[in-house]
């Protein structure tokens, strides 16, 4: 297989070209390279007036906590992120961003991500691409909320019925570069086997561990307890988010 397409993300986990390398393999010392990359993304903020805080003082689990009580607010219909006045929100969020969580989830139209958590402008960060792998890009989306406005928590989140994960289950030849997230979901495919939801949840916890171990920046974060990375699984039929 020819895996010169293969992102450093999925070369952190193994590709099967053999080509690919633990980023762990590549310093002795991982706290020296977590001290390299903050200072450079803290290089990159000079010149802003204020660094973006986070909506609140949230610990790491209140912010999940916060999450998933806006999911069952949204499962049992009584919603409030559209009662909050919209035009103050876009005052206040106008000049910079303060998310309390980050979500990594599918680009799947079913998955409104705010809706499912009920919440309005500037509460949560929202990354999407279809499976919810965890790319390149990604990875460095996240590490800005992370590191830069302050998210206390990522939620890696799949659904059932994941048109990414059946695909890569069949595995067929498809036109322009879909079958290139084929590679991210292998692994899920490989542990689950022919079933759909499971894959999707199998990919998640995959995905969330990632982020946890290849990127030096979230993992420090993880480490110093200023933030926590879960996987989550969003059901289409009952609106229900499940911790996985």
């Amino acid at each position: 297989m020819d895996c010169r397409g293969c992102l450093s993300s999925h070369a952190a986990i193994g590709c099967s070209c053999g080509e690919g390398r633990s980023t762990t393999s590549l310093s002795p010392n991982p706290a020296t390279r977590r001290h390299i990359l903050q200072g450079m993304i803290g290089a990159a903020i000079v010149g802003f007036s204020h660094r973006a805080r986070a909506q609140s003082e949230l610990s790491p689990d209140a912010a999940l906590d916060q999450l998933m009580a806006g999911n069952r607010r949204f499962v049992d219909k009584r919603m409030t992120s559209f009662d909050e006045d919209l035009a103050i929100l876009k005052q206040n969020t106008a000049a910079k961003q303060a998310p309390f969580a980050a979500v990594l989830s599918c680009a799947d139209s079913r998955v409104p991500t705010e809706l499912i958590f009920d919440q309005s402008i500037g509460h949560i960060f929202v990354t999407r691409v279809a499976g919810n792998v965890a790319t390149n890009d990604m990875i460095a989306s996240l590490e800005y909320g992370a590191a830069v406005l302050g998210t206390k928590a990522i939620v890696v989140m799949a659904h059932s019925n994941c048109g990414a994960a059946k695909a890569a289950i069949a595995g067929q030849s498809v036109p322009g570069q879909i079958s290139g997230l084929y590679p991210y979901l292998r692994g899920a495919v490989e542990q689950s086997g022919p079933d759909i939801d499971a894959v999707a949840r199998t990919n998640a916890r995959i995905q969330a561990n990632l982020l946890a171990t290849a990127s030096p920046v979230i993992g420090g974060l993880i480490g110093d307890r200023k933030i926590k990375v879960a996987a989550a699984f969003y059901d289409l039929h009952s609106g229900i988010v499940s911790l996985l």
